[in-house]
C-alpha cells in the first residue's frame, strides 16, 4: 500500500488528538451521587441497539430507595416521567455551564414530588417533561433530590447518571471526571474482522480472525502474515473493556489503526450529542449484530456516515493494497483510563488468493449522500439524501395478500438489517375498493421478522403516506376493530376493599394511542411505566367508600371503548388475621365466667 502522508499542521493535529490523553475536565467538582461507593453496571460509550449508553449506569446493591444526591450545586432546570426510556428523572444545571441528570428514580424529594404530581393533574398526563424556573428549586452539592429507582426502561434497579454541556446538549464522558473508579485494567480483544470494501459491508460477512493476548501483545495466531486476495479492505474489532475487580464487559474508550507506523484513522468516545447517537448503526457491523452476532467496530468510517466519533488522518480507514509487499498493521484500544491494549499483525495482498466471485447483475442501487426513490405502479419509497451509510443494492418484492381488512398488497423493500439513519417515505395505492367508513380508519404497518411499527395515514388523491424508520415489509389496513379493555371484577359494586391498586392491560390490533381514567369524573393518575399495564396504586384521591371509575381507551385511528364500573373501598383485615382476632375473643369467653373456674 502506497499510504499518502501528510506533511503539515493537519497531520501532526489529527495524529496528535488520537495520541493524546484524554481531555482534562474539573478535578472533584462532582461527587458520586450515591452515598455508597460508586460501582458501574455500564460505562459512557458502551454499544446499545441504536445508539451508545450516554452515561454511567450506578449500582445501587440491586435495591431501590437508595438517597440520591445533587453531584454539585446548582438548581433543578428540568424535571419529567419519560414511560420506556429514563422513567422519572431530574436535571441539574450548574454554575460551571455544565448540567447533570439523574434516571431511572422512584420518588423526588418531597417538595419536587409535589410539584410534580400537581402538574399532572393539571395537565392530565402522567407523562410530563418540565422546565423549572431557576428559582424554585437551588441545591446544595450532596443535597437530597430524590430516591433511586427502577423507573422507565430501566432492567433492574440503578442510577442513571450523565454529564453535559448545559448550551449545546452533548454528552460528556463521566469518566473524565476524576470519580472514584478504578481501572487499571488494559481492554480485551477478541476477534478481528476484515470487510471487502469493493461492495457494501452491509450485505457480506466478513471474514474472522480470533486473537490472542502475549507478553507483547495482540496477535493473529492462525496468520503470522494475513495474506488477501483483497485489494480494497477495511477493519473492525471486538473488543470490551473491564474495570478493577469486576467482571462486566463495558465498552472501550477508544481505537485507532496503523499501516506502517503511520495513523491511518481513529474513533474516540469522549463526547456525543443526543442527535447523533444514532451513528452507531454505522460504527458496528449492524448487519452481523441484527442476525445475533456480537458487537463489531469498524475502523473505517461509512460514506454516509456523518457522526463525529471518528478522527481520519489518512483517509476514510479503507485501505488500498498496491503492491505484494508486506505492510505491518496495528490497532491501538484505549480506556477511559489510560490502559492501552495493542494488535500487531502484518498482511500481504496475494493474487493466487484473488478468487473470481460470481455476484449478481447489478440492479438498481441505493447510494448514501444523495436522494434516492424506488417506484412500481402501486408503491413508492423516498429516502432522503441523509439517508443511507453505504450503498446497497435495490431489493423489491410485492405479495397478494388477502388478511382481514388488507386494503393494499404486501411490499418489501430491503431487509431491516440494513440501517438507515432518517426516516423512509413510503407511499401505498390501494388496490381494492373500500366501503367509506373505512376511508379514515386507514394505517400502514411496516413488519420484519418480530419487528412491527403501525403508522396512521390518509387516503390522498388515491395514495397513502406515512414515515418509517426501517426497511421491511409494508402493508395498509383498515383498521375498524376497537380496543380491549380487561374487567376490574365481577358484580354491580366491585368489592376492592382487599386491592392496593387497579391494573388494566388495554389491547388492540394496530396499537393503543391514549389511555384516561376518571374516578368520580374527575381525572385520575394511572402510571404506565414499562409495558402495556396502566396502574393507580389507591392513595387519598379515592378515600373509603363507594366510587365510579370511568376508562376510556383510544387506538391510532380513533377506534374508542369506554367502560363503567362501581366499587366500594373499607378498611380491610386480611383473613389470617381475622382468625386471630377470633382466637383472641374465643379465649376471653373461656376465662370469662367465675372467678374461681378461671383459677383451676
Amino acid at each position: 500500500m502506497q499510504l499518502r502522508v501528510l506533511l503539515g499542521v493537519p497531520l501532526i493535529f489529527f495524529t496528535l488528538y488520537l495520541q493524546a490523553q484524554p481531555p482534562s475536565y474539573p478535578k472533584y467538582y462532582f461527587r458520586n451521587p450515591l452515598g455508597i461507593p460508586m460501582e458501574l453496571a455500564a460505562n459512557f460509550g458502551e454499544l446499545r441497539p441504536d445508539h451508545w449508553h450516554m452515561g454511567l449506569d450506578i449500582r445501587t446493591d440491586q435495591k431501590e430507595n437508595l438517597p440520591v444526591y445533587a453531584a454539585a450545586e446548582g438548581y433543578i432546570a428540568f424535571a419529567g416521567i419519560r414511560p420506556q426510556s429514563f422513567g422519572r428523572f431530574i436535571i441539574i444545571n450548574h454554575p460551571n455551564g455544565l448540567s447533570t441528570l439523574y434516571a431511572h428514580l422512584n420518588d423526588f424529594f418531597p417538595g419536587l414530588e409535589r410539584y410534580i404530581t400537581g402538574l399532572q393533574y393539571q395537565k392530565e398526563s402522567w407523562a410530563v417533561e418540565l422546565d423549572i424556573p431557576k428559582e424554585k428549586f437551588p441545591v446544595n452539592k450532596s443535597q437530597f433530590i430524590a430516591y433511586s429507582g427502577n423507573t422507565g426502561g430501566s432492567q433492574g434497579p440503578h442510577l442513571h447518571f450523565e454529564i453535559f454541556e448545559t448550551r449545546s446538549g452533548k454528552r460528556l464522558n463521566p469518566l473524565l471526571f476524576d470519580f472514584p473508579v478504578e481501572d487499571k485494567i488494559s481492554p480485551n480483544l477478541v476477534k478481528l474482522a476484515l470487510y471487502d470494501r469493493s461492495y457494501s459491508v452491509f450485505e457480506q460477512t466478513a471474514k474472522f480472525y480470533p486473537v490472542k493476548n502475549t507478553d507483547s501483545g495482540y496477535i493473529i495466531p492462525q496468520a503470522p502474515v494475513l495474506k488477501t486476495g483483497l485489494k480494497k479492505i477495511s477493519f473492525a474489532i471486538q473488543a470490551f473493556d473491564r474495570l478493577s475487580g469486576s467482571q462486566n464487559p463495558n465498552g472501550i474508550y477508544a481505537a485507532t489503526i496503523y499501516m506502517d507506523e503511520q495513523p491511518v484513522i481513529g474513533f474516540v468516545l469522549d463526547s456525543i450529542d443526543y442527535n447523533e447517537t444514532q451513528t452507531i448503526n454505522a460504527h458496528i457491523d449492524y448487519s452481523y449484530r441484527y442476525d445475533g452476532g456480537p458487537y463489531l467496530q469498524h475502523l473505517s468510517q461509512l460514506p454516509g456516515n456523518k457522526g463525529s466519533v471518528y478522527h481520519p488522518v489518512n483517509g476514510d480507514g479503507v485501505i488500498h493494497l498496491t503492491d505484494t509487499s508486506i505492510h505491518w498493521v496495528q490497532i491501538e484500544v484505549k480506556d477511559a483510563s489510560h490502559n492501552t491494549s495493542k494488535l500487531n499483525f502484518r498482511i500481504q495482498y496475494d493474487d493466487s488468493l484473488a478468487a473470481l466471485t460470481s455476484r449478481n447483475a447489478p440492479g438498481q442501487q441505493l447510494i448514501p449522500n444523495q436522494v434516492n426513490v424506488v417506484e412500481k405502479p402501486d408503491f413508492e419509497m423516498y429516502l432522503p439524501e441523509g439517508c443511507l451509510y453505504d450503498t446497497v443494492q435495490s431489493f423489491y418484492y410485492r405479495n397478494n395478500s388477502s388478511s382481514a381488512y388488507a386494503v393494499s398488497a404486501l411490499h418489501q423493500v430491503k431487509e431491516a438489517s440494513v440501517p438507515v439513519h432518517d426516516d423512509l417515505t413510503i407511499r401505498i395505492k390501494p388496490d381494492r375498493q373500500m366501503p367509506g367508513e373505512w376511508k379514515d380508519k386507514l394505517v400502514i404497518q411496516r413488519n420484519y421478522r418480530s419487528s412491527t411499527s403501525v403508522r396512521k395515514t390518509e387516503l390522498q388523491k388515491d395514495w397513502l403516506s406515512a414515515k418509517f424508520g426501517d426497511f421491511g415489509n409494508f402493508q395498509a389496513f383498515a383498521d375498524m376493530v376497537p380496543p380491549t379493555i380487561n374487567e376490574l371484577g365481577k358484580g354491580d359494586t366491585i368489592n376492592l376493599s382487599p386491592a392496593s391498586r387497579i391494573l388494566f392491560t388495554p389491547a388492540d390490533n394496530f396499537g393503543v394511542k391514549s389511555f384516561r381514567a376518571e374516578l368520580d369524573s374527575q381525572w385520575i393518575r394511572f402510571t404506565n411505566d414499562k409495558s402495556r399495564n396502566w396502574i393507580y396504586i389507591f392513595d387519598e384521591r379515592c378515600p373509603y367508600g363507594v366510587h365510579h371509575l370511568k376508562v376510556t381507551v383510544e387506538d391510532l385511528v380513533g377506534n374508542i371503548t369506554t367502560k363503567m364500573w362501581w366499587f366500594k373501598r373499607y378498611p380491610y383485615t386480611p383473613p389470617q388475621k381475622k382468625k386471630a382476632v377470633k382466637k383472641k375473643s374465643s379465649k376471653k369467653k373461656m376465662t370469662g365466667g367465675k372467678k374461681g373456674k378461671s383459677k383451676k
